[in-house]
């Protein structure tokens, strides 16, 4: 199970990255388009740190456990 949550951790990156692409490729053609990526990547980077944050409570959590 904590695979599957470092996964997709990563995939909330590489989402955050091609938003970024797109900001930087449509920014002068389609305004609106290009804000709208930048809050799908800010929306992304935040998942990811929310993400992260709960997975090494989880796994914290796990290892106090097995240590009692």
């Amino acid at each position: 199970m904590i695979n599957i949550l470092r996964y997709t951790e990563y995939l909330y990156i590489i989402v955050a990255g091609f938003s970024i692409f797109r900001i930087f490729t449509d920014w002068n053609t389609d305004r609106s388009m290009a804000y709208m990526f930048i809050f799908f990547s800010i929306v992304s980077i935040g998942m990811f740190l929310f993400r992260r944050n709960y997975r090494k409570k989880f796994e914290q959590r796990k290892r106090d456990n097995n240590n009692l």
